[in-house]
């Protein structure tokens, strides 16, 4: 395919606002495409180079782009600049002037090639090679068009925003094959296992969506998809909703999934994509051990680095390989006591890490195995799992892994005991599981609840929600120094972002300062394609939806002027979530039952 039908297939896609649209659209590009272009193309319009797991940063500075930009058009960096300033889209700075600027385009760039020529810009390093960068990016816009070349400037300083996500790339997959959407059980079977939507794609394409169970499934060094609880108010509803169930605790850290391997695991597809993966070892350090590490955060993201603790894991562990999830939490070596979460997600600092390390030792909690020395055990009943973990993890205080105690039952009182227990040790409460299930990624069929102590009283709500931010108010008076005094925050509703608060207490004045800093960052020019917001609730400035927060409320009422057409009564920060994204967000479903 030519790059320049591409371009036209996501003008066709970003021209309209319905998410089946978008979905047809998709699959007749599906369609079109064959071979490896299927996954490239899947990946270029998501916005990146490769699954979310393995990320491959383009590493460029927006000044950079724009001298790049400069040199095609025959413009000086300032004249682009100005008009970039004044219309917020290099892309469009990119059409508008380089039709004047260039007389002739041969636009016969093909999609392979161009996915090349973009992953050779990002993979470009050492000594000069920003400059490398700004030339091959010169290089490749002057063998495109200018609405392909434009696509291509908000590809790389992601700002694509083409208004779907993986999900609505199952759908089309469904869509091409079979019309309909009668194929998205085995295509969601085969993603919650293996959550690159672009193989998937390339899979699916070549030998059909009913061949993937065979062809796609759980692999070491790609994170499974993790498994998420959903919120039910008394013990009583979960026997009634559940039956026997595990009860453990819940703490309040970091979540992991830690992929281990005595030998090194043989490159997979995007092996080469990691400076981590290229060492072989956890750090630089360990070479001499052939023992395989890597981590994953619950939204897919490797943050392998963050945890020298795990690097000789492997005297802990009596297995070849596994999968495994667990909860970081930083403890005192001192009086062996749980660190707050603040304390915890220190580890997101990307430097100093073996100092961060040293102050704030961590102890992985493992509560649940997902992958053994070969075989996939998602569809292994919990208690058997547990039972697993018991042989294969050594149980020695000192370890870094810890294998937590659990309690079975089907008692209601037994349930408020130990949920009660939890919380007089300082925890968040306790996980409810059922008994017998698997390892069910997302939430799913009442597989996992959490048990989340109430606020105090009857009139406050018993539990917390995640929101995302989605824009903020210009600070006044006292406020006006932070740029910003309250925040726009929503719920997700399938793939659109619903508003349902605007807060603008329970924040410190450092914590508004950290806001307007990392607000700064990810403000946009126009409404995120997903955002439905009431006139009434606009914000003074867009973001783009990337920052998730922990918000408490008193309680939940009816709101027309929400587009979620609820609103929290007396919201108020809890907390920043590093730990989550969009996929992490309550959702408007999890609103009505907390509401109840």
């Amino acid at each position: 395919m030519r790059f320049q039908q591409l371009s036209e297939y996501f003008s066709r896609i970003e021209g309209t606002t319905l998410r089946n649209e978008k979905m047809e659209i998709l699959s007749e590009l599906l369609s079109e495409v064959e071979g490896e272009e299927v996954s490239q193309v899947i990946y270029l319009a998501l916005g990146r180079l490769r699954p979310k797991f393995d990320r491959l940063e383009f590493s460029m500075a927006e000044r950079m782009i724009v001298r790049a930009v400069a040199r095609v058009v025959g413009k000086s960096v300032e004249e682009v600049t100005q008009e970039y300033k004044r219309m917020g889209d290099l892309g469009e700075v990119f059409q508008r002037v380089s039709v004047s600027a260039r007389q002739s385009v041969s636009g016969d760039l093909s999609v392979g090639e161009g996915y090349e020529r973009l992953e050779k810009i990002a993979r470009m390093g050492g000594t000069g090679s920003q400059e490398h960068k700004v030339e091959g990016l010169r290089s490749l816009l002057a063998d495109l068009d200018p609405e392909s070349a434009g696509y291509v400037l908000r590809i790389i300083l992601t700002k694509l925003r083409l208004g779907f996500s993986d999900k609505t790339v199952l759908d089309a997959l469904s869509y091409m094959q079979y019309g309909s959407k009668e194929g998205r059980t085995i295509l969601d079977s085969a993603y919650q296992a293996f959550p690159d939507v672009g193989r998937i794609a390339e899979v699916a394409k070549k030998s059909g969506v009913e061949k993937l169970p065979d062809l796609v499934g759980i692999q070491m060094g790609t994170p499974v998809m993790s498994a998420l609880a959903q919120r039910v108010k008394t013990a009583d509803e979960m026997v009634k909703k559940m039956g026997k169930v595990v009860c453990e605790s819940k703490f309040d850290g970091q979540r992991v999934q830690i992929h281990y391997s005595r030998n090194k695991v043989p490159n997979t597809r995007h092996e080469q994509g990691s400076e981590l993966r290229e060492q072989g070892g956890l750090f630089a350090e360990e070479e001499e051990k052939k023992d395989w590490v890597r981590t994953f955060t619950r939204n897919l993201d490797e943050n392998s680095a963050m945890f020298p603790e795990l690097a000789r894991v492997g005297d802990e562990l009596s297995v070849n390989e596994v999968i495994l999830d667990a909860e970081a939490v930083g403890y005192d070596p001192k009086t062996h006591e749980m660190l707050p979460f603040q304390m915890t997600i220190k580890r997101k600092r990307k430097h100093s890490i073996g100092e961060i390390a040293k102050e704030v030792p961590l102890k992985f909690y493992v509560f649940d195995i997902m992958y053994l020395d070969g075989k996939s055990l998602l569809t292994t009943p919990l208690i058997e799992r547990r039972a697993i973990l018991e042989k294969i993890i050594e149980s020695d205080p000192e370890n870094v892994l810890v294998l937590d105690d659990y309690l079975v039952s089907e008692n209601p009182d037994e349930i408020r005991e130990y949920h009660a227990l939890q919380l007089s040790k300082g925890l968040e409460g306790a996980m409810i599981k059922k008994i017998d299930g698997g390892y069910l990624p997302g939430r799913q069929d009442y597989n996992w609840v959490k048990f989340k102590e109430a606020e105090g009283s009857e009139a406050k709500l018993s539990d917390t929600l995640d929101v995302v931010i989605m824009g903020y108010y210009k600070g006044k008076g006292k406020r006006a120094k932070f740029r910003l005094g309250a925040l726009l925050v929503g719920v997700r509703d399938g793939e659109k972002i619903l508003t349902i608060a605007k807060i603008g207490t329970g924040i410190t004045d450092a914590k508004f300062l950290e806001f307007g800093k990392s607000l700064k960052k990810i403000e946009s020019e126009e409404k995120n394609n997903e955002y439905e917001v009431t006139k009434i609730h606009i914000p003074d400035v867009w973001v783009e939806p990337e920052i998730v927060i922990e918000v408490a409320a008193d309680e939940i009422t009816k709101s027309p002027a929400h587009s979620s057409g609820m609103a929290l009564r007396f919201p108020r920060l809890i907390r920043v979530r590093t730990d989550k994204d969009l996929d992490g967000v309550t959702t408007v479903e999890e609103v009505k039952e907390i509401a109840q």
